[in-house]
Formats: C-alpha cells, sequence, structure tokens
C-alpha cells in the first residue's frame, strides 16, 4: 500500500506523528506516532505506535496487519543496534 501521510505533530527530539489515508479518509486511516521518552540522564525509550480507524480496518488488517507488525518490529531492531553501537 502506498500513503501519502500529513505530518500533524513534531516536537524536536520527542515526538513525530503523521496520518495517511487509504484513498480518502475513513476508509483506511492510520496514525503513526514516534516518541522519545527520557528514562534517566543516559538513556531515553522509543516508542512507535500505530493506530488504525477507518470502515476496512478489519479486512485491512486481516491480510496485512502480520506483516505490518514484522515490519515495525525489524524497524525497531534495527534502530536499536545502531543507537547502541553494536
Amino acid at each position: 500500500m502506498t500513503f501519502k501521510p500529513r505530518v500533524t505533530a513534531f516536537t524536536a527530539g520527542t515526538e513525530l506523528r503523521w496520518l495517511g489515508h487509504l484513498l480518502v479518509p475513513g476508509l483506511f486511516d492510520g496514525e503513526h506516532q514516534f516518541t522519545l521518552e527520557p528514562i534517566d540522564g543516559s538513556r531515553t525509550r522509543f516508542v512507535q505506535r500505530e493506530d488504525f480507524t477507518g470502515i476496512l480496518v478489519p479486512l485491512v488488517l486481516k491480510m496485512v496487519g502480520e506483516s505490518t507488525r514484522q515490519g515495525f518490529d525489524a524497524m525497531n531492531a534495527a534502530l536499536k543496534q545502531r543507537a547502541e553501537g553494536s
């Protein structure tokens, strides 16, 4: 699937959020959010979240939900490896 998302929130060093639609709003919408949460002076928690809404959500997630989750997991693992320098 190809989306042309619109950035809905940006706070440097804290949050990036965008919203994409499949064809028209209300069919299948995905709001993706990345946040950075300080844990202590040397550690930060990265949170990636996607919220889906719209009348086609059950159908679309049945078809691509697992591969979507796997893609998010792979991105998170690569980011962790890069951030930790290993």
